[in-house]
């Protein structure tokens, strides 16, 4: 059977490698030894004219010279070795489309770390957007590979992506088509030079479009200015547990590569009765999520174009841009016949705003914690127990506001415990104890069934404040 092109104590089994290697490296369509000498004795083992003089031309001069000859044959000639197995080919696709467990699972982490990425930089300089595609999406056709069409996997993990440089071309296209006006709303975009930037005695002018994107300068220009924003690559949530193989058949292949058709008497024109060729070429299935990441350079947008970094101007201008590429744009390749179409994951959008929303809370009371931890330790022994019992109570209060325990319980001896403290301990200053009462005279009546004024002299606070 044929083999991939690779050392043989690699082994034949590489169901378990990644789809890119599968795909590239590990692809088993090179016809081998074994599959020579296969194919000689099934065509010696033909009950016909072929298997006759095949079986002779064995018999007579051997596999090596049968071989060499069949190899020679005008009519389907023998494949030599390591050349590309037809038929091998055609199978191979069944083996790279699959996807196991540990793919989709790598590329959830992938993703789940360009999320943590954009956590640390902020919602101000980061748009995200959560997108699934209405449509088959494919990218990298044009890379080169014996299978014909090529297609665009993340090194060295092996999985299909989508390069950040592709995201900001379609982009780039969506901001010239909206600042047209053609599209009704341009939304703040405009391709008129209308912004100005001092670059030594001279003044380079440019548009809202040369601000995000950067300016393409003439062939030979000495001016140039690179732009505020930086796409990320998008790494797709693959729908399914397989990619997808999809077919075109060009008709006009003569006319195309410009090899004379028999039919026509060996021209090179195009007509209809052209031989379709199918082809096949990998996509990513219909519901596949892609989460788009673009960070912004602020402090380079604040010093070419401040308008557009003032109240997140430059977040809406894009979400515009996005929302008409996904409609009339599409991302990737073929998107002239459809591929590519996404629409905005609300479901998604939802999540993550609860996932931000929750991160936020997070810090903040991070923050406050080492806070009040950096507060306690500047503080005596004395002032610490004070400030500890008074958040103690605060906190039991807030949770159980309707709730007082009966005398003797938790938080009465809470209380004696700090009065106890208050009054014999050599170290604690007269305000260190005055603050002890006041605490003890504020909380306990909220947390404890218990008279005020009783509790005031049997805990002897007059004596803490210093009144006998």
């Amino acid at each position: 059977m044929p083999i991939a092109a690779v050392p043989a104590y690699l082994g034949r089994d590489f169901k378990d490698a990644s789809p890119g290697l599968r795909f590239g490296m590990f692809l088993p369509i090179w016809t081998e030894r074994a599959d020579q000498e296969a194919d000689v004795r099934k065509r010696a083992d033909a009950k016909s004219r072929e298997g006759a003089e095949v079986a002779d031309m064995l018999q007579r001069q051997g596999m090596d010279a049968t071989i060499r000859n069949l190899q020679n044959r005008q009519q389907k000639p023998l494949a030599g070795l390591w050349n590309k197995n037809d038929f091998a080919a055609k199978q191979a696709w069944k083996q790279v489309t699959a996807l196991g467990k540990k793919d989709k699972v790598l590329a959830a982490s992938l993703l789940e770390r360009q999320r943590h990425l954009a956590m640390r930089s902020g919602d101000v300089s980061l748009l995200c957007l959560e997108a699934l595609a209405t449509a088959p999406f494919t990218t990298g056709l044009g890379n080169e590979h014996p299978l014909e069409n090529g297609f665009a996997f993340l090194n060295p993990y092996g999985l299909p992506y989508l390069p950040g440089s592709g995201v900001k071309g379609v982009l780039r296209q969506a901001a010239r088509e909206l600042a047209a006006g053609e599209w009704g709303d341009r939304h703040g975009w405009c391709t008129d030079d209308n912004l100005v930037l001092r670059v030594g005695n001279t003044d380079l002018r440019f548009s809202t479009i040369d601000a995000l994107f950067g300016l393409q300068s003439a062939e030979g220009a000495s001016q140039h200015l690179r732009g505020a924003l930086t796409f990320w690559d998008v790494i797709p949530q693959i729908k399914g547990d397989s990619l997808t193989v999809d077919i075109m058949t060009p008709h006009q292949g003569h006319y195309y590569q410009q090899k004379p058709d028999k039919k026509t008497g060996g021209s090179t024109t195009p007509h209809d009765s052209g031989q379709p060729i199918p082809i096949c070429f990998l996509t990513l299935p219909p519901g596949s999520g892609f989460t788009f990441h673009v960070q912004c350079d602020l402090a380079h947008l604040n010093r070419i174009a401040p308008e557009l970094a003032t109240e997140g101007r430059w977040k809406t201008m894009l979400e515009a841009g996005f929302a008409h590429a996904f409609t009339w744009l599409g991302f990737g390749a073929k998107t002239a016949t459809g591929y590519g179409a996404m629409r905005i994951d609300e479901t998604a959008a939802a999540r993550q705003e609860k996932l931000r929303l929750e991160a936020e809370e997070q810090a903040r009371e991070h923050a406050a914690a080492e806070a009040r931890a950096a507060e306690l330790g500047a503080m005596t022994p004395a002032q610490r127990q004070v400030r500890e019992f008074a958040d103690e109570c605060q906190a039991r209060h807030q949770q159980h506001p309707n709730v007082r325990e009966n005398p003797n319980g938790v938080w009465h001896g809470k209380a004696r415990a700090l009065a106890k403290a208050a009054h014999e301990s050599p170290d604690w200053t007269a305000e260190e104890k005055a603050t002890a009462a006041d605490a003890i005279e504020e909380w306990l009546p909220k947390l404890v069934k218990v008279d005020a004024k009783d509790e005031r002299k049997k805990m002897k606070l007059s004596a803490l404040r210093g009144l006998g």
